[in-house]
């Protein structure tokens, strides 16, 4: 039986990686969600000593983790650099 928890968490992503753009908000990094469908940006709270720079010019490595902050679902930095090693730069 799916509950209206498993529903919010698939399209909140919970636990999924994404490359994101990531902009200050009233003093919070702030992402707008990668799927149309979900009800909440992405306010990234966790991993913030991996940034050199608040906000990054580059778009970097965040997953969504399972709580609301500030109205927002929050993102964890998980790296600055892409898989393979290369730098954060999206063509």
């Amino acid at each position: 039986m799916t509950s209206i928890r498993d529903l919010l968490g698939e399209s909140l992503a919970v636990g999924e990686r994404f490359r994101l753009e990531l902009e200050q908000r009233d003093g919070i990094l702030v992402a707008a969600h990668p799927y149309d469908a979900s009800p909440m940006d992405v306010a990234v709270v966790e991993g913030l000593e991996k940034l050199e720079e608040r906000p990054p010019r580059e778009p970097v490595e965040v997953e969504i983790v399972g709580r609301v902050v500030d109205g927002l679902v929050a993102g964890r930095v998980v790296s600055t650099a892409c898989e393979d090693g290369s730098d954060a730069r999206v063509e």
